[in-house]
Formats: structure tokens, sequence, C-alpha cells
């Protein structure tokens, strides 16, 4: 193990060039993107996207920077609405493994200096494709299980180094500042769990975004900080916040095996942990044509951690509505798709979805399911039953989002924000992001219609 992964590391981003990642993972990359600016503009209907943006506009009074499906801020508060907007409405990207959403961090800052900046698509890419590397690695270093016997949230404290990484490559950081970088990214990490069920779980991915983006421009001026912020004895990352981690899962195999093909989309809004119980009950939906009125009871198994999370978890509003497991498959049953509408008070609060909810769909905690395993077991009313199972739900990496699929999922967020002819032209932007001379031309077909 390497006593400086924070080091070489940064040496990698700094030598990293677009030449040296594989083409399908340049492929994968441009999903990341094109499915995070499909998530942002599906956020455009998050209830407290108001507030962020209020936050947003006070960080800076100059309008260099686009705002995905809205106008211009500065850097700063481009970046920040940008993020919140990714995550909130519980439809970006997640890495199961360290229950950490990776783009909200990593796209934001980059798109914002990638624009003023007037960086190429390919540019854009490379950093990319760095910052969602980095965000990985560091994850899977900190050894999750006792990071999260903390109390601590990934996105706040792994995030940073993700939009650092991003920044390095687009400004050009050398390893030294890129060391730096990231040791000030280090050096904002934060957010805990104490705040799960609240929008503030949220604002740990926006804030994340703001923390790298302000770790790579002080970097850039060679701003001092410290040689080793995950492994340092006295306050380092891995020793502070978890149990000195797995170091050596940061640089092993770097460049040659591209960890970010772990991270998961989500197809559907709602919690990322019961979408494998989501894609099962599509699954018996497609199958047997279900029904609502035939049904008698449904019963949902997941594992602890999941059950102990969303299992029992009210439906009182869009946010609680959009975690629990029994609301989200009652109003599949009942609609037979599932998109933000769904969230909203007249479906949530209708009595006859209610009074299903509450008499006839069950959750259980069962022993023998892990991480977000699923079994779905439908009653009949007029007898038998019918059941399915999923180790993994619809996104994942072992069956993942086809780009047709991205792009239908970006049409229908995108509906009633930017016309049908601007939302051709993102797709098309990002399908050939390599050959894009400026990205103020993907900027510029994200921002709201005058």
């Amino acid at each position: 193990m390497s006593a400086a992964p924070t080091a070489d590391l940064a040496g990698f981003i700094a030598r990293l060039q677009y030449e040296d990642i594989p083409a399908p993972i340049r492929e994968r990359v441009k999903d990341y993107l094109l499915d995070a600016l499909a998530s942002a503009l599906a956020g455009r209907q998050g209830d407290e996207v108001r507030q962020v943006e209020a936050l947003a506009c006070a960080l800076g009074a100059s309008r260099e920077a686009s705002v995905i499906g809205g106008g211009g801020l500065s850097l700063a508060g481009a970046t920040m609405l940008n993020a919140y907007l990714v995550t909130a409405v519980t439809v970006c990207d997640v890495h199961r493994p360290t229950l950490y959403h990776t783009t909200p961090e990593v796209v934001p800052p980059a798109l914002a200096i990638a624009e003023r900046d007037r960086a190429s698509g390919r540019s854009l890419l490379l950093a990319l494709a760095a910052g969602l590397e980095t965000s990985v690695r560091i994850a899977l270093g900190i050894d999750y299980a006792a990071f999260r016997a903390r109390g601590w949230h990934s996105p706040g404290v792994i995030g940073p180094f993700g939009g650092a990484a991003a920044l390095g490559k687009l400004l050009d950081l050398n390893a030294e500042q890129q060391r730096n970088a990231f040791g000030l990214a280090g050096s904002q990490s934060a957010g805990t769990f104490a705040h799960w069920g609240t929008p503030t779980i949220k604002f740990h991915q926006c804030r994340g975004a703001l923390s790298g983006l302000m770790a790579g421009l002080l970097a850039q001026q060679d701003f001092r900080a410290s040689n080793e912020i995950l492994v340092h004895p006295d306050g380092g990352i891995y020793n502070a916040y978890s149990n000195g981690g797995k170091a050596e899962v940061v640089t092993a195999g770097l460049g040659h095996e591209w960890l970010l093909q772990q991270i998961a989309l989500r197809l559907w809004p709602a919690a990322s942990s019961i979408q494998s119980a989501m894609t099962a009950l599509f699954a018996l939906i497609e199958r047997h044509d279900l029904r609502p009125d035939e049904i008698a009871q449904v019963k949902v198994g997941l594992s602890k951690v999941v059950y102990d999370m969303h299992g029992t978890l009210p439906w009182n509003d869009k946010f609680k509505a959009l975690l629990s497991a029994r609301y989200v498959i009652s109003i599949i049953l009942h609609d037979r798709r599932c998109w933000l509408d769904q969230f909203e008070p007249g479906r949530y609060q209708d009595p006859k979805v209610d009074a299903f909810t509450h008499e006839r769909v069950q959750t259980v905690c069962d022993p023998a399911l892990q991480g977000t395993a699923a079994t779905v077991e439908v009653r009949m009313k007029g007898g038998g039953s019918h059941a399915e199972s999923r180790d993994c739900a619809k996104g994942d990496p072992d069956d993942p989002l086809t780009r047709a699929e991205i792009r239908e999922k970006l049409r229908t967020a995108a509906e009633g924000k930017l016309p049908a002819a601007r939302v051709d032209r993102i797709i098309a932007l990002v399908d050939r992001l390599e050959d894009v001379a400026d990205v103020g031309e993907l900027t510029a077909a994200l921002r709201a219609a005058r």
C-alpha cells in the first residue's frame, strides 16, 4: 500500500489525457452527463428549489454561468443550484456500495468552469471522467461500514474530492496543485445522517459541489494544503471519518481499471435503495397485468438497512413520498408508471390510494436479503399469488440503462421546461461531445427559453 495515496492519485489526475480513457469509458461518461442533465431538469419540480435558488443568487452578482433550465448566475451560484437540481427529486445516480450520489458534485462545477473558459467538449469529458473516477475510488477506500456507523453521509464528505479532480483537469493543475486541491476539498468535508428525512440531506450534494469548485480555484493560485489528506494520522479523512480505511483501493489499477463503471443510474424518481423492489413490481405488472382492485395484499421484502430507512416511512409530503417503499409500490400499482406528478399532494393524499397503501401494502425486514435486494409477493383476491425477486435494480451496473432510455428520461424531465427541438440538440451535443469546440453550445441549449 502506498504511504501517500493522495499524492499518487493527484499525480495520476494531473497526467491523465483524453487518449488514456478507453472509448467505452468515454461513452459511459456521456451517459452519466446526460442523466445528470435529465435529473436536473426534473429537479426544477423540487419543493425547496426556490429556497436554494435564493441562496445561490446571494452568492454573487455576476451571471457568467448557466443554470440548467434557468438563466445565469455566478460560478458559485450556478454550481450550487445545478447540484441541488440534479439531486432535488431523487432521480440522480448512486454508487450503491457507498450510498454516494456522484454526478451532483462533479458535473455542475465542471460545467461552470468549462463554460467560463470556453473549453472543448473533449476537455469536459476528460474532466468528468477524472472527477467520477476520483469520487468512486476515494469513497471505496474509506471503509463504508465504519464510516456509516459514525453517521457520515458520503456526498458531503467525498463529493468535494470529485469536484476538485474535475476542476484540476479543466484548470490544468500540476500534480502539486492537484494534491493541494484534494487537501482543500478534504478540509471542507462534512454532512451527516442526522438530517435524514429532511431536505438538508440533499443540501450536502450542492455544498460538496461548491467545495470542489473552491478547492480547484484556490489550488490554481498555489494555495497550500496537507500533503496527505486521506491517511494523515492526525485528521486524515480515512482516520477521522472511518477506521483507517482501505487506502490501497484508491490507487489499485489506476488507468487500467475504471471503477466509475460501478455508478448506477435511476430510471424512476424514488429512493435509490427501493429501486430493486420497483423493478420487481414493474416486471410483475407486465407479466400478469396486475390491477389494484384485484389485489388482496402486497408484501415487499427488504434488507434490514433498506427497511430501516424506507420500510415504515410515512408519505405525508413529497420528499417522504419519494422515499416511502409502501407509497411507491402502491402508486405504481395504481398508475402503472412512476414519475414526479405521482408525488404531488393530489396523488399521495388521494383517499383511495392512501387506503390501499395503509391496508394492503406491507413491508417486511427479510434477514435473507442483503443490500438493495428485494422481493415482491402479490396475493390476489381470487386466489393465487405472484412473486418476483431482484438482486439489483434496473439501472445498476448489472442491468444498466441504455443511452436510448436515458434520452427518454431527459425528454420526460424536460417536458414543459425546454422545447423539444432544444432537447434534441442537447442529446446531439452530448452524443458527439468530443467534437464540440465550445461547451458554451451545450450550456446555452440548457438555459430556459426566454
